[in-house]
């Protein structure tokens, strides 16, 4: 044992650089707690930890200071409180993305058995957040990758969670039709100082051309066919990309164009819908 306290170690973790709620999530995965069990490390902090633990704790530290995502180095990550398994093969979800998943459950309210495509699915996130909320939906979840496709599975399969997976650019070999489509796509501009910071996250997944927008524009001209009447195309997109994927969904003849803000207030989710919607 050695006699190094927990409340030590969160102290040298924060000392080292790491947000408190990042030095806490790591040593509760090394004590094998609960992610949700900060209350007990409070009661606990006096507790001391093992030799092997604090070599454990020491060695993820040093990785969450190099950038690695707490989900990467934990292996699991809650979504619209679905507990997801995460690596380095996907997208480490993000809770503005839920804002996507709310809007979604709005357009389908009215529809029996709404049939729903997600693309560029990941970790199988929004597919299975809606899946959860609406049993009856037909829930179709899209990749490029197969890697992010096998993390998807195995996430429904352990959740049992019936989404249905298919490998693909978008919607290319996708039939429809469907009364929503959503997607949280690649929306970084490929030259942005900021993905120097994300370099442990898959880049496929994060740039998108010079200006950000390559596979919004590619999903937002493939959607329209595959759409039923009334069916919506909801994106998340950057900080200050709003306004252009408005303009994009106008010049393709969608209806009801308008943009919903994240926890932050920022204007993160755009969507429209095909002709003959009733207004939402």
């Amino acid at each position: 044992m050695s006699s190094t306290t927990l409340a030590q170690a969160l102290t040298q973790a924060q000392a080292g650089g790491l947000a408190r709620i990042d030095a806490q999530m790591l040593l509760l995965h090394v004590l094998g707690r609960a992610p949700n069990d900060r209350a007990w490390l409070l009661v606990h902090d006096g507790d001391a930890l093992t030799a092997a633990a604090v070599d454990q704790y020491t060695a993820l530290c040093a990785r969450r200071a190099r950038g690695e995502p707490v989900a990467y180095l934990t292996g699991r990550k809650e979504f619209w409180g679905l507990p997801l398994a995460v690596d380095a093969r996907v997208l480490d979800p993000r809770p503005d993305t839920e804002t996507l998943v709310g809007w979604a459950l709005e357009v389908l309210a009215a529809h029996p058995a709404p049939r729903v495509a997600d693309l560029g699915t990941g970790s199988g996130a929004i597919a299975l957040a809606l899946q959860h909320e609406r049993p009856d939906a037909q829930v179709l979840a899209v990749d490029a990758s197969a890697d992010a496709l096998a993390v998807a599975r195995a996430n429904a399969l352990r959740l049992g969670l019936p989404v249905r997976f298919a490998q693909g650019n978008w919607l290319q070999g996708v039939a429809g039709p469907f009364d929503a489509i959503v997607s949280n796509p690649p929306y970084i501009p490929a030259l942005d100082p900021h993905l120097a910071a994300l370099t442990h996250e898959p880049l496929a997944a994060l740039a998108s051309g010079a200006d950000g927008l390559e596979d919004i524009r590619t999903i937002i001209a493939q959607a329209p066919a595959r759409l039923a009447p009334g069916g919506w195309l909801l994106l998340e997109h950057g900080w200050d990309q709003a306004d252009a994927v408005q303009a994009l969904l106008r010049d393709a003849g969608f209806d009801q164009v308008q943009s919903r803000r994240d926890l932050s207030g920022i204007a993160r989710c755009t969507g429209g819908s095909m002709p003959g919607a009733t207004p939402q």
